[in-house]
């Protein structure tokens, strides 16, 4: 994976999970006065606007990093973060899938039944992004300490 597939990766995730995360906080933690308000915070609109403009972005820099990344990966058959790595992959299908349901389903039961799978699939994949990270540095540092010094 080059810089700029990594920068795409890390940026895109960082914009909308911030923005998913800040959208659902508004719509499922704050409440208006107003009991008929469909909107319980003015800045609600542009969190959603926001994370369903940024998740093609996401899916693009998933797209390009699965390619020259995880299936690599995947065929070699080895390596630190493995199984980091494809619980995190494990976890993009249901999240995808239950964001474009989010915004074709009808029925409101159903809309919040998607939107909870929506919002566990995405936490999972954010934990799993970070600990898959963590892992690659860590052994990316244990690897510089034990190679031989350069004179």
């Amino acid at each position: 994976m080059n810089a700029l597939e990594k920068w795409l990766l890390w940026t895109s995730t960082a914009v909308v999970g911030v923005s998913g995360t800040v959208y659902g906080a508004m719509k499922y933690l704050l409440r208006s006065e107003d009991p008929y308000a469909v909107v319980h915070h003015p800045w609600q609109p542009f969190f959603l606007k926001l994370h369903v403009l940024s998740a093609p972005v996401l899916v693009f820099a998933v797209g390009a990093v699965f390619t020259r990344h995880v299936i690599p990966h995947w065929r070699s058959g080895g390596g630190n973060g493995r199984r980091s790595g494809i619980g995190t992959a494990a976890t993009l299908l249901p999240m995808i899938v239950s964001g474009y349901l989010i915004q074709t389903t009808t029925s409101s039961s159903w809309v919040f039944r998607v939107a909870v799978l929506h919002m566990a699939a995405s936490a999972l994949y954010l934990a799993g992004v970070l600990v898959h990270e963590t892992t690659a540095w860590r052994a990316a540092r244990r690897r510089r300490a034990q190679a031989p010094p350069i004179l």
